[in-house]
């Protein structure tokens, strides 16, 4: 017997992502190049990196793919499938009524043996490359300075269970740009939580990468709700341009107690939720948060700090649908009822 799983990740670059770089951020807002939308919330478990590339969804796109075969309740053999690999994009530049696409640069697929035991087998692959804009930049130590576009990538870890069942990570990634994880059955389950430009603009060269000799491990968070993304659509495009805030890592975005306010889009970083001084929960990008007071005409019920780093974007809740809102606030209420884990 045969059992096989699959899963994705698509990395994009999203609005205010460069937000520590304002130089660097020119080129955005000038229209040289551009931002991304957000890719889709679920691609299929049939949907190719191919058809992915063909609609522009991502910068690149990496399938970790497993098989394993399984005789009497054991687990006697491990391969990747064909479709494990990945897919560089490209950066589209313009000028003028002139644009060209520079496709970025594949770098070696890197891959571990399948770790294989009598109930388990456990798969790690990365894959990555060169983005398409090459960037001459100051970079931290030898050589100290570099004109090759710094390297993207995402490592993954897949373990196939002996009865069928699948579990998997996103176990390192490139500080920039963002990275959704797909599971097996094609719908977002995952994403990471802060991107840092800077740190990956002068830092992903050279030995510091995995075709070096070192990975980073990738801060991730769970994927919000589709109605979370909806009103997240609102608030970034809905005509009225947001004040986006910065934070840093400890600062308090909601006290516990306070009056009602705005409401806040979490457009990167993480957010620990605390109620009454205890920890009881992790939030990160594309969370919407702070909508609570204002429907139930109450003080706030939780107090948010900021456990990275982050960026905010604020709306007014006049600004958005109060179904949407009463709706989002039932899906807390919900949440807060679930037993941790």
């Amino acid at each position: 017997m045969e059992h096989s799983a699959g899963v994705t990740t698509v990395s994009w670059i999203p609005s205010e992502s460069i937000e520590d770089a304002p130089l660097l951020r020119a080129p955005f807002e000038l229209g040289l190049t551009h931002y991304d939308t957000p890719p889709p919330d679920d691609i299929g478990p049939g949907t190719t990196l191919e058809q992915l590339a063909a609609d522009d969804v991502f910068r690149f796109a990496h399938r970790l793919s497993g098989v394993i075969e399984v005789d009497d309740g054991r687990v006697t053999a491990a391969r990747y499938d064909g479709s494990s690999r990945g897919v560089m994009g490209g950066t589209t530049v313009r000028v003028g009524g002139w644009s060209t696409r520079l496709a970025g640069l594949e770098l070696d697929l890197l891959r571990e043996e399948p770790t294989v035991t009598d109930t388990t087998a456990t798969f790690r692959q990365t894959f990555g490359g060169r983005t398409g804009l090459p960037a001459p930049r100051r970079v931290q130590g030898h050589p100290f300075a570099r004109v090759a576009a710094p390297v993207v990538w995402t490592t993954m870890a897949l373990t196939l269970h002996a009865d069928g069942r699948a579990e998997f990570a996103l176990a390192g990634a490139s500080a920039f740009p963002r990275h959704w994880l797909y599971g097996p059955d094609g719908s977002l389950t995952a994403k990471s939580g802060a991107t840092r430009f800077l740190q990956w603009y002068r830092g992903s060269h050279g030995t510091h990468t995995p075709w070096g000799d070192e990975d980073a491990p990738a801060v991730v968070a769970q994927a919000e709700s589709a109605l979370e993304r909806r009103l997240a659509s609102t608030i970034m495009r809905g005509g009225e341009r947001p004040e986006v805030r910065r934070m840093r890592k400890g600062d308090v975005v909601i006290e516990q107690g306070s009056p009602a306010g705005p409401v806040y889009l979490l457009l990167d970083g993480l957010l620990a939720v605390e109620v009454d001084g205890t920890e009881v929960g992790v939030l990160g990008p594309g969370a919407v948060v702070g909508e609570r007071a204002h429907v139930e005409g109450d003080a706030r019920t939780a107090t948010l700090r900021a456990r990275t780093g982050v960026r905010l974007a604020v709306a007014r809740p006049e600004q958005l649908d109060p179904v949407a809102l009463a709706e989002l606030t039932a899906l807390h209420r919900r949440e807060e009822r679930q037993p941790p884990g």
